[in-house]
């Protein structure tokens, strides 16, 4: 089944060599689980893939696009796999089909992600963040930790002498620590977001759990105007969301925005939609 479109043929929809009644989703390096039905008329009954007899008509150059089934047979003249590949150019929309995808997608037909694995890559790209971030934040961790237990002995001591006056906020001596390594972990995050996305438009976790980032409607790696867009708010969030005080209502906006694309039709968060991106399956072409 490989075999049937090459490694270097674009990721697209194309006819199942299993079943012409339907269509596969090819990301670009394999066969994925998506299926559709095939748009249009039902493909040719006769044997799959094998030549007719009579010649096969030429197109001229300029000519209207025909409607597939009008004129010739799929197969007509050249076996499936040989030469030009069947698909290549092909758009249900320019031959006059009607059809709606199976699964959630982009206005071209790429399959757009779940939300398991987009926050499947979150956590990956966290953990690389955190470890790549370590040599500058680790001085600033240890105090914070060294501080924060000082505060909390205080707190035990007050409590053991009967003293139940006193607040759980933490003081400026811990929140100082915290508040640099947010700051420091935060630039080392821009710059591992916007140099991926806009190279391959997928990070390392988005690469291990096989989704990417792109325009909704453009495909390849999203503009660095897209990249900020999208980074500024969920980061912006995330920063805010561990200020004292107001940082609860933040946080929540925080959790909507992940949480967002559950019950979009568009499978958008609001970074994405704020972007005009979305996240898909596989990887994208370069540009």
């Amino acid at each position: 089944m490989r075999d049937a479109v090459p490694v270097s043929f674009p990721h697209g929809w194309y006819d199942d060599p299993q079943d012409l009644s339907q269509q596969r989703y090819w990301d670009g390096t394999a066969w994925t689980d998506h299926r559709r039905p095939r748009p249009g008329p039902p493909p040719y009954q006769g044997q799959f893939g094998q030549p007719q007899q009579t010649q096969p008509q030429q197109t001229q150059p300029q000519q209207a696009p025909q409607h597939y089934g009008q004129g010739q047979h799929y197969g007509q003249g050249q076996q499936y796999g040989q030469g030009q590949y069947y698909g290549q150019g092909y758009s249900p929309q320019a031959q006059g089909f009607g059809y709606r995808p199976a699964v959630p997608a982009t206005p071209d037909g790429v399959p757009l992600s779940g939300w398991w694995k987009r926050v499947g890559a979150r956590i990956l790209d966290a953990i690389v963040v955190l470890i790549v971030s370590l040599p500058l934040t680790g001085y600033f961790w240890y105090h914070y930790f060294q501080a924060a237990l000082d505060y909390e002995q205080g707190l035990l001591d007050r409590a053991v002498a009967g003293d139940t006056q006193f607040s759980f906020t933490l003081p400026w001596d811990v929140y100082k620590w915290a508040l640099a390594v947010t700051l420091i972990a935060l630039v080392v995050n821009f710059v591992y977001e916007v140099y991926f996305l806009t190279r391959s438009g997928a990070t390392p976790g988005k690469q291990a759990v096989g989704i990417s980032v792109r325009l909704r409607d453009v495909p390849g790696p999203p503009p660095l105007s897209a990249v900020l867009k999208r980074f500024g708010l969920y980061a912006g969030l995330s920063a805010l969301g561990s200020i004292p005080t107001f940082g609860s209502l933040f946080g929540l906006l925080g959790l909507l925005n992940i949480v967002w694309p559950l019950w979009d039709q568009k499978k958008q968060a609001l970074h994405d939609k704020v972007a005009a991106t979305n996240v898909v399956l596989g990887p994208q072409p370069p540009r």
